[in-house]
């Protein structure tokens, strides 16, 4: 369920899990507590920074972004940010919108491009959300 769905008070456990074990349709979890859980749904979904997974006896899961190895983008100006977007959009590639940059997972030949289109490439160590897409839902 989204955050901000679920009473505080149901939350019985915390999970931490990295982008690509967010992004599931059947798959088992330990929780922070050591629970064993199975995830069994009928599709596929982009499980956000937040959200949470209600159980049968009417309790919730938090989850939780896990920190990852990530690139943060910025440019000179917001016309350069939204032309190393679109080049990134064009990779098919997940991405994080903030304010005043991107984040993507890390990459070195996706690094060096952004450096030749004129912007900055950083590593960092951080949680990644990045957006849905358009034709996703739930």
């Amino acid at each position: 369920m989204p955050a901000g769905a679920y009473a505080p008070g149901s939350v019985i456990d915390e999970i931490t899990l990295d982008y690509d074990r967010r992004h599931r349709r059947r798959h088992r979890f330990t929780t922070g507590s050591g629970a064993e859980i199975l995830l069994d749904l009928p599709d596929a979904i982009h499980i956000r920074d937040g959200d949470a997974m209600a159980l049968e006896n009417g309790g919730c899961i938090s989850v939780r972004a896990a920190p990852e190895d990530l690139l943060e983008i910025t440019a000179p100006d917001a016309h350069a940010l939204t032309r190393l977007a679109w080049h990134l959009g064009n990779r098919h590639l997940a991405v994080q919108i903030l304010p005043a940059s991107l984040r993507i997972l890390r990459d070195h030949v996706i690094a060096e491009m952004i450096l030749l289109l004129g912007g900055n490439a950083a590593e960092i160590s951080a949680p990644f959300d990045p957006e849905s897409g358009a034709y996703q839902h739930g």
